[in-house]
């Protein structure tokens, strides 16, 4: 996986993203990965269901990983939950 191919969701407008997946996938990319921790993840899901459903019909999803990943801030050590959701032509 290249990292060019991965658009990292966080706390941005949800179009700010669809924009980017439909401009990686204009540009040529055969896959795109959408990455987003916490409370980010059901954003990056709204994402990948824009995408699929109103700017590029024939893309799939591939195999959605989740995870957990610690994370250490000034209260100690947190788990954050990870997903990660392959977009294909």
């Amino acid at each position: 996986m290249s990292e060019e191919n991965i658009v990292y969701v966080g706390n941005k407008p949800v179009m700010n993203y669809v924009l980017a997946v439909v401009t990686q996938i204009n540009n040529g990319a055969l896959e795109v990965y959408l990455k987003a921790r916490g409370r980010a993840i059901s954003r990056a899901v709204d994402v990948a269901e824009i995408v699929r459903n109103r700017f590029v019909t024939d893309i799939e999803v591939g195999q959605i990983s989740i995870d957990t990943e610690e994370v250490v801030d000034d209260n100690g050590v947190t788990n954050v939950s990870i997903i990660e959701i392959p977009l294909h032509r």
